[in-house]
């Protein structure tokens, strides 16, 4: 395994409708990370009220961190500069105390709207949007970028890496795809490392950390010392805990499924504590249980267990017998 110096950092990834404040709460108190990222808060025609900001990071009304301490950036997504500033002055206003820009959203009703990943075909808006916020937030507020490496091909990959840096961006995060690539193997980590040789910022890598020897790998492929964990983070709770054990020296711990039945109780009793009245809790259960299952076997037990369950009671029960069996 290759030694790294420096100090590593882990981040968690911002995935639309996956990673909301619940599961930061239980992913940075399992442990790892360094900082996490909101959902993206779309910017349209709207200034919106400080309901909506906790609605997508309720993290600023805890001083921006979660409830285990992580520090937690607040994500936007828009090509209004103008309205975009607009906002994300009234997010500092609220408590924000850092914004990233979202430039690599591959949904296609956001890209129809002019969001996220289609904004790489525009390096100069791109740029022009980043120097805009840069120019009227306050110097203390850090501003940073994320960016895949293009919408149909790579070949403004590094000129749209550069409009973020050149804008005033401090740090930029690339996810390792296109936009018409998605989320189909292979990331191209080597992209990585040539946009982190071209600009002067610090880059964190992401795409494809689904277990301890990717991380080190993307470490080694893209000279990053900093690396963005998504859906791995998700599939494996204790991905950065591992990590962080790794870095440190120590003993690296792989979980078994009766740790993880204990997160899988503590998260649906954390949604059912944001929201109890309606689908939201069983919901999120089973989007989890159906992306663990590709790594645990017992999940794919639970999820059958759960699958046909809609009362939140009953599911309850039906995950509490289940761990008090793991955990027996």
């Amino acid at each position: 395994m290759t030694e790294f110096k420096e100090k590593c950092r882990i981040v968690l990834a911002p995935m639309q409708g996956l990673v909301d404040d619940v599961m930061r709460d239980l992913l940075t108190r399992i442990g790892g990370y360094d900082e996490c990222v909101s959902e993206f808060v779309r910017i349209t025609h709207t200034v919106h009220s400080r309901s909506t900001w906790l609605k997508y990071a309720p993290e600023i009304a805890n001083g921006n961190k979660t409830p285990a301490g992580t520090p937690c950036t607040v994500q936007l997504l828009g090509s209004d500069a103008d309205n975009m500033t607009v906002n994300a002055l009234e997010a500092v206003r609220f408590g924000a105390d850092k914004i990233d820009l979202n430039f690599g959203c591959p949904a296609p009703t956001v890209n129809k709207h002019k969001g996220g990943a289609v904004l790489l075909k525009e390096p100069d808006l791109i740029h022009y949007i980043v120097k805009t916020l840069r120019q009227r937030l306050p110097e203390h507020i850090p501003l940073t970028g994320k960016m895949r490496l293009g919408y149909e091909d790579k070949s403004l990959a590094l000129e749209c890496a550069a409009a973020i840096a050149e804008g005033g961006a401090c740090a930029l995060t690339v996810h390792a795809r296109t936009k018409v690539e998605g989320y189909e193997p292979p990331a191209h980590w080597e992209w990585i490392r040539k946009i982190r040789e071209h600009v002067a910022i610090p880059v964190t890598a992401n795409g494809d950390v689904f277990s301890l020897k990717d991380y080190i790998d993307i470490k080694e492929m893209t000279g990053c010392n900093s690396v963005m964990l998504g859906r791995g983070a998700v599939i494996r709770p204790d991905l950065a805990r591992q990590i962080k054990q790794y870095e440190n020296g120590e003993t690296v711990r792989d979980t078994d499924f009766a740790e993880v039945s204990v997160w899988i109780n503590q998260f649906f009793h954390l949604c059912l504590a944001k929201e109890a009245n309606n689908k939201y809790p069983v919901a999120r259960l089973k989007q989890w249980l159906g992306m663990m299952k590709k790594e645990f076997g017992e999940a794919q037990e639970l999820f059958d267990a759960v699958r046909a369950v809609k009362d939140a009671e009953e599911v309850a029960r039906i995950l509490a017998a289940f761990e008090d069996k793991m955990n027996a």
